[in-house]
């Protein structure tokens, strides 16, 4: 029986001469892995629908051992993203952590418009991107199910003070009188960012913000930090990201 769904891939691999296993993300169906019978061949209907990052329509059936791709119609193949190394290590790092927070056959509507908004910035080159990268993180973290704890002090509810602190261990605040001495330090203006980010309705103003250059830095190591005490496996694209940026 076939199903139609609209998803982003997320991953390839190439099998054989010219067959495609890929990865992607449907808003219905979550995480789906198909095969894309001759995908590699250059008169291949389904060439640039299935490959990486492209947004399409895709025509799926279930085979004996897996799914498998009939046809796809690309709705946007984010194109722009191959004109800027750096802007394209992170959008595969965006993917990364999609096939490892995302979950298989789960409705994935919020996380699929998150990654979809966040290409779409990369694409666009008018927001920073590091600002777009600690807002994917986090948000990314609370689909995935590890939503800090930011709504007030964790040890006294206080809800703010000039200085809080973010634990990345036990992931939670503190106000300025019961910080624990691993935790980082957090202006309020960050934790407001965090929060904003975690609980905003609004994905087309998830990005939104704006922060100090001072603030921004902190926002980043947080998040950054944060993400990297729950993701099990090593984030490749991560590496190659920062490897970009320090060049």
């Amino acid at each position: 029986m076939q199903t139609k769904t609209k998803g982003l891939i997320i991953r390839e691999q190439t099998i054989g001469e010219s067959d495609r296993l890929v990865t992607l993300l449907s808003a219905e169906f979550g995480l789906i892995k198909a095969f894309v019978r001759r995908a590699k061949s250059v008169k291949s209907q389904n060439l640039s629908a299935t490959s990486l990052f492209a947004y399409s329509e895709f025509t799926i059936y279930r085979g004996r051992d897996a799914y498998v791709i009939d046809s796809a119609v690309p709705i946007e193949v984010f194109f722009d993203l191959r004109q800027d190394i750096e802007r394209l290590s992170l959008a595969q790092y965006f993917a990364q952590l999609t096939y490892y927070l995302g979950s298989e056959e789960q409705p994935s509507h919020e996380m699929l418009r998150l990654i979809l908004n966040a290409l779409h910035l990369l694409c666009k080159g008018n927001k920073d991107v590091r600002l777009i990268k600690a807002a994917v993180e986090m948000r990314m973290l609370c689909l995935g199910g590890y939503m800090p704890n930011i709504l007030a002090c964790y040890r006294c509810g206080e809800y703010e003070s000039d200085t809080m602190f973010f634990d990345i261990e036990e992931g939670c605040i503190y106000c300025k009188n019961c910080f624990r001495n691993n935790a980082l330090t957090a202006p309020i203006g960050v934790i407001t960012a965090i929060r904003f980010i975690c609980l905003t309705d609004d994905i087309k103003k998830l990005f939104s913000f704006k922060l100090s250059e001072e603030n921004l830095v902190t926002l980043c190591d947080i998040c950054e930090k944060y993400l990297l005490s729950r993701v099990e496996g090593r984030l490749t694209t991560l590496e190659f990201y920062k490897s970009i940026k320090s060049l």
